[in-house]
């Protein structure tokens, strides 16, 4: 294998790993800065969902202030997939999904909500910054 993933990806932490929700309360990612990346994607793990109802959907928000304060839900045309195929149902346990960027604007923010959840929902995220214009990108990532 000749590729050098290892030194062209930057991981930013996205979810930490928390005890569940037992809710509908929204899992809500760190705000990424893209600023020296030319690509994003949002990497969503899933854990146990006890619930047997439950659906959890995926809203990608982007802006230019670093805060979000000008966040705007991020068109159709700017996300690799879809938020549908990103969003899972209760039978999802110990899943992996993902969502990707392709727009313009630097700060990004993934929203899972979910609906119908009574049972313990344990969610994940990581971000990964990709295609640095400088490489390589640090290791560990600050």
């Amino acid at each position: 294998m000749n590729g050098d993933l290892h030194n062209n990806i930057y991981p930013k932490r996205g979810l930490s790993p928390v005890a569940a929700v037992t809710d509908n309360t929204a899992f809500v990612s760190e705000i990424v800065d893209t600023a020296g990346f030319d690509s994003v994607e949002f990497v969503i793990l899933t854990g146990s969902l006890a619930d047997a109802d439950a659906t959890f959907t995926v809203l990608f928000e982007d802006g230019a202030a670093a805060n979000l304060s000008d966040n705007a839900a991020v068109a159709d045309d700017y996300l690799l997939g879809t938020e549908a195929l990103a969003g899972f149902t209760f039978a999802a346990d110990n899943k992996v999904f993902k969502i990707g960027y392709i727009g313009t604007k630097r700060y990004c923010r993934v929203t899972i909500t979910p609906a119908n959840n009574t049972g313990n929902a344990f969610v994940a995220g990581v971000w990964l910054l990709g295609h640095p214009r400088t490489a390589p990108t640090a290791n560990p990532p600050a």
